[in-house]
Order: C-alpha cells, then sequence, then structure tokens
C-alpha cells in the first residue's frame, strides 16, 4: 500500500507542475487582439491556432492525471483494512467453547458462603 501511495504521489506533484507550466505558456483570449495591431508576435513554435489546441489538450489530459490521482489517494488514506484476528477467528460463535457466561463465572470469585469451615483459620 505504501509503494503505492508513493508512486501516486508522485504523479499527482509531476502533473501538478506540468499544469502549471502549460498554463503559464498559453496565450491569454486578449494576447490575439494585441498581436493584430503590431504589438507583440503572433508567432510561436506550434503555429498561431496550433498552440491553443496542443496545449489547451495537453492541460486537459494532464488535468485528468491530477483529478484521478486525487481520488486515488483520497480511497487510500480513506481506506482501513478489517483487523487481523487469527486463523479461528472465521469460526462460528456456536463452536466457540467458551461462552460468555462461562467467561464470566470463571473470572468471578467464588462467594464467602460457599466457602468449607475447615478451611477457615482459627
Amino acid at each position: 500500500m505504501g509503494l503505492l501511495k508513493t508512486l501516486l504521489i508522485v504523479v499527482q506533484v509531476l502533473s501538478a507542475l506540468g499544469i502549471i507550466g502549460l498554463v503559464l505558456l498559453q496565450h491569454g483570449k486578449g494576447a490575439d487582439m494585441g498581436a493584430a495591431f503590431g504589438s507583440g508576435s503572433s508567432g510561436s513554435l506550434f503555429g498561431a491556432s496550433g498552440s491553443a489546441n496542443f496545449l489547451s489538450r495537453t492541460t486537459a489530459v494532464l488535468a485528468a492525471v491530477f483529478f484521478a490521482s486525487t481520488l486515488g489517494l483520497t480511497y487510500l488514506g480513506s481506506y482501513k483494512p478489517a483487523a487481523n484476528i487469527g486463523v479461528l477467528g472465521n469460526l462460528p460463535a456456536a463452536t466457540s467453547p467458551m461462552t460468555t457466561s462461562g467467561v464470566a463465572a470463571a473470572s468471578a470469585p467464588a462467594p464467602a458462603s460457599v466457602a468449607n469451615p475447615q478451611d477457615v483459620p482459627k
């Protein structure tokens, strides 16, 4: 379980860093308007319209990976395995040799009236 949790944390951190980087690389909505009037350059590595599709799709994929790893970490964080009660834990209660009344009778001290008078020191 620990290895899986560590792997999910690494995937989550890497996808979060990837999303941050890709969001910072993308152009805003108003960037194309400024480039139309000559202020700024509209050319980029992926072309004028291709960059938005590539970057936005990659961001969407990384966001899906981030959400999936978050859900996985949530599940692993709330998962509590059943207590191991041993080999005899699956036996039904009827086959148990000692019942609850037997346990109470065995652990309770004997009443004083039952004691033999010869056993009492003088």
